[in-house]
């Protein structure tokens, strides 16, 4: 299922058929400009982990150009719900199991947390877009 499914085929992007699809679109902005911004942190760190940073931002971004495109389809919901499950995930063995993988130098990381709440609500809306697809 495209974004927004029409007979025709000429149109290069399509707007979300669901309004839960905008809030998916947000939630993959702000994730994704966060982990392109921190970067800039990343990199005092590892180079590597600056390039994970880069490569995650441009997947967010990537998939919104995607879901705007007459080429998604209803699997790729799973797709980007599993992406941000992977995300939030991955925070944790660069950080800490526990809640202070949310802290840096001694006080919370609101970047950290920011991406974080984004991702999850992201791998909500994607499921339940999934499932309010056909």
């Amino acid at each position: 299922m495209c974004a927004n499914p029409t007979t025709k085929t000429n149109h290069r992007f399509v707007r979300p058929s669901n309004p839960i699809g905008y809030v998916a679109i947000v939630m993959a902005l702000i994730t994704g400009v966060l982990h392109l911004l921190a970067t800039t942190n990343a990199i005092q760190f590892s180079t590597v982990l600056a390039v994970l940073f880069v490569l995650n931002g441009l997947g967010f971004i990537g998939g919104i150009v995607l879901y705007l495109t007459p080429y998604w389809r209803r699997s790729l919901f799973l797709v980007a719900a599993a992406y941000s499950i992977v995300t939030i995930l991955a925070l944790f063995p660069f950080q800490g199991w526990g809640l202070e993988a949310f802290y840096m130098g001694g006080s919370l990381n609101p970047i950290a947390v920011i991406t974080k709440a984004a991702e999850a609500v992201l791998a909500i809306c994607a499921v339940y877009l999934y499932a309010a697809a056909e």
